[in-house]
């Protein structure tokens, strides 16, 4: 019995300081859109993880290594399984319903783009998908983001948008309801990897903050940065504007962890079920 008693003890000391770790109450949500942050263990060096091929990141939290793990909208609710150092590592993805939004363009080319622009699209997206899919070695400077802006949310991430009635890609950032020429911060330190003038984001900003934890900025009506300028946290990248496909002046904020684009209400501590 003492044994037993021992056992138990320690199994919920274990269960207790998985459950009190602050990386895991701030990120771990792990849905489509969402974030799953799972426990590697206490090894000297830090663990190499892949989830769907790709690199993740890992931090350490005190003794223990920590994977932060991007989910994209499209991954099916169940198991799914991250591989450490060649071995499988199981772990769950819930659910989660996202609304929908309704969007009118008089652009309609900003719905329907005709052959030259679709060839314009098509580059674009494989430069943008490059700059998403970099894994640079650092470790992020914090993982709990400043807001690049200061203000009332207009749209949610992952909403199902309809423009002139026709569907389209889920809305993959947040966008903040802020005047034209606000400035826009970078949450984190990071390095500028792109910079670009796009047809449907309009004068757009990576940031790359460490091992493929990035943010994206665009419809700006300014950039204030180049490729390979070093960020500190609260560093203008540029100003709000209105570029590319866009009905008014907002701020447009990307999250993207292991070629994932996920919910940014998650790192500012806003984030809903």
């Amino acid at each position: 019995m003492p044994r037993l008693l021992a056992f138990t003890l320690l199994l919920c000391v274990s269960l207790g300081a998985q459950a009190d770790s602050y990386i895991t109450r701030l990120l771990n949500k792990p849905v489509p859109g969402g974030v799953a942050v799972i426990d590697l263990g206490n090894a000297t060096q830090p663990p190499k993880a892949l989830y769907d091929g790709k690199p993740v990141l890992v931090v350490r939290e005190q003794q223990t290594w920590r994977a932060i793990v991007g989910l994209p909208l499209t991954v099916k609710p169940g198991q799914q399984t991250l591989s450490v150092g060649g071995q499988a590592r199981s772990f769950t993805v819930g659910s989660k319903q996202y609304p929908e939004q309704r969007i009118t363009l008089k652009n309609t080319r900003q719905v329907n783009p005709n052959p030259a622009d679709i060839k314009r699209i098509d580059a674009e997206l494989a430069e943008q998908l490059r700059a998403y899919r970099s894994f640079s070695p650092g470790t992020p400077s914090n993982l709990l983001l400043d807001k690049p802006v200061n203000g009332p949310l207009s749209s949610k991430f992952g909403v199902r948008r309809f423009f002139n009635g026709e569907e389209r890609n889920p809305h993959s950032g947040l966008d903040f309801a802020v005047p034209a020429g606000t400035p826009i911060k970078t949450p984190a330190n990071g390095k500028v990897i792109l910079v670009g003038n796009y047809f449907f984001n309009g004068n757009t900003v990576f940031v790359d903050h460490g091992q493929g934890f990035i943010s994206m900025f665009c419809h700006m009506s300014k950039i204030d940065v180049k490729v390979g300028d070093n960020l500190t946290r609260g560093n203008v990248v540029g100003r709000v504007g209105a570029t590319g496909r866009a009905t008014g002046p907002h701020m447009h904020w990307n999250v993207s962890l292991n070629d994932a684009r996920v919910d940014p209400a998650i790192f500012i501590g806003a984030f809903q079920p």
